[in-house]
């Protein structure tokens, strides 16, 4: 039985803490905070319940084989699991609005007809189909095998761009905003596809066309709720890991990974206590500071790439008197009058004036005291805190203002029914898990000579992996699950792992 520290207690560290426990493992997770759950935070006000991070799941198939191998009990039968239909609605700066099924590919294209004329609907099916071939082409390196040490493979790009007559000569779209320039033919569609990318912190205009990933994964597994909250999956995978008997210590601060003989060999505490183990399980952004006088991360060439500057989520959670109409929408994304100047913005450290706004509007009475009111998320892309200084209450004051103006679009007289305003900025995230700015990783992406790879789960010091959004495969809650995976392969049958079959 192997001693085994894992730190952090977000999904990804709790997904590989699980899967070793049932392989025999004396697992033991060092969270810094008071509790589990990373990103999928919780708040709650006089009877109002709030998610502080992502709001719907995608690519349920992680969950589910996570609960297969760890137990007796399916993931349906420790949470409430909904199919949000339509899966967004999409609201565009010339007052065009669609409303897109879930995982219906014809539904989709019929509405797109319909909504912005017709043709629409077959040139997002056509790059929706090339997207399927970028799938098809990257699925298993990318996502499901640990990365390679030969990964340079995953710097070309998997998506078979058109060919385009540009400027006397043949081009194809290298990056997101090209394919929507070029391939799309609509402003619309375009936008419809930056706001993808833009979800997950990524900029289209220089996000390799590969990020064609993200709405085909979407618009082919489906949107789910947790009928509760997401805060709900992760209760659930923390009582699998106690189920398993993995002990959690909360509070508990890990400022340094022991090394001995060349192999990590525990962890040290920010109280100066030691904890001696086996192997680690690094579940945080790889810093450093963890592991003094060495660069250990990743795989081959792939290191933190520590100047980057990943943004953050400005998230305001609004309690609202006036119950939700019958015919809401879960999701309405508002998209930006002047997508151009946002991304400038976003990326270049600053505070955006035309903001996309999310907003959700679960139909759920778990989340509100009762009928007669309603509890609103409205959440927008930004950047991170030390670039804008979030914690400056006017700063703070003026972005909610203008997201609760723009989110008036999706939900009308919305202003007249707030009773209670929270808000959350990446400064909160930063103090809250420890993400240096507040930053939300992205999900890893083939292409771009490799740029857009996190580091891999194998490090190069034997004993210690990683596992968890900042690492193979990336951020979110599919990728972060399939990262737990893949370190529990490596522990159980040894480096040369390569993912199930």
């Amino acid at each position: 039985m192997a001693r085994i520290a894992v730190i952090g207690a977000g999904t990804g560290a709790m997904a590989a803490a699980a899967r070793l426990a049932v392989a025999g493992d004396k697992v033991t997770v060092y969270e810094r905070s008071a509790s589990y759950g990373g990103s999928l935070g919780r708040h709650e006000h006089e009877g109002f319940v709030f998610d502080t991070g992502p709001g719907l799941l995608h690519l349920p198939a992680v969950q589910r084989d996570l609960f297969v191998k760890t137990g007796r009990e399916s993931l349906e039968q420790c949470v409430t699991l909904t199919q949000v239909d339509p899966a967004s609605r999409h609201l565009f700066a010339d007052g065009t609005a669609v409303s897109l099924p879930n995982a219906s590919r014809a539904g989709v294209a019929s509405a797109l007809d319909a909504a912005l004329g017709a043709g629409a609907g077959k040139r997002w099916t056509g790059f929706l189909e090339r997207a399927r071939d970028a799938w098809d082409r990257s699925r298993r390196p990318l996502l499901e095998e640990p990365l390679r040490a030969d990964h340079q493979v995953l710097g070309r790009d998997p998506y078979p761009a058109l060919r385009q007559r540009r400027l006397l000569r043949t081009r194809q779209a290298a990056t997101v905003a090209e394919i929507g320039a070029w391939e799309l033919g609509d402003a619309r569609l375009a936008a419809l596809l930056d706001g993808y990318a833009l979800s997950y912190g990524l900029d289209p205009r220089t996000a390799p066309a590969s990020a064609a990933l993200l709405p085909y994964m979407e618009q082919s597994f489906g949107s789910w709720y947790v009928m509760g909250g997401m805060r709900e999956l992760a209760r659930a995978v923390y009582e699998r890991c106690v189920a398993r008997r993995v002990e959690f210590v909360f509070g508990a601060e890990v400022v340094r990974v022991l090394e001995k003989d060349g192999r990590a060999a525990g962890v040290e505490l920010a109280d100066g206590a030691v904890a001696e183990a086996d192997r680690v399980v690094l579940g945080v952004r790889p810093h450093a500071e963890l592991v003094p006088g060495q660069q250990v991360w990743g795989a081959g060439d792939v290191t933190v790439r520590a100047g980057a500057a990943v943004p953050g989520r400005f998230t305001v959670l609004l309690s609202l008197r006036g119950g939700r109409e019958t015919d809401a929408v879960h999701r309405t994304v508002v998209h930006s009058a002047d997508a151009a100047a946002e991304q400038e913005a976003v990326f270049g450290g600053r505070v955006a004036a035309h903001p996309t706004v999310t907003v959700l509007r679960p139909d759920d009475p778990a989340t509100r005291p009762d009928a007669a009111h309603e509890a609103v998320t409205l959440t927008a892309v930004v950047a991170p805190q030390g670039p804008v200084e979030w914690t400056d209450p006017a700063v703070r004051q003026r972005f909610a203002e203008l997201l609760v103006e723009r989110a008036e679009a999706a939900v009308p007289g919305l202003r007249e029914r707030i009773l209670h305003t929270e808000v959350r900025t990446p400064a909160e995230t930063e103090a809250q898990t420890g993400a240096e700015g507040g930053a939300v990783p992205p999900p890893a992406l083939a292409g771009a000579e490799g740029a857009y790879l996190h580091p891999g789960n194998l490090t190069r010091l034997p004993g210690l992996y990683l596992a968890g959004g900042w690492s193979h495969p990336g951020g979110g809650l599919a990728h972060a699950g399939m990262s737990g995976t893949l370190v529990a392969g490596l522990v159980v049958e040894g480096d040369g792992f390569r993912g199930s079959q």
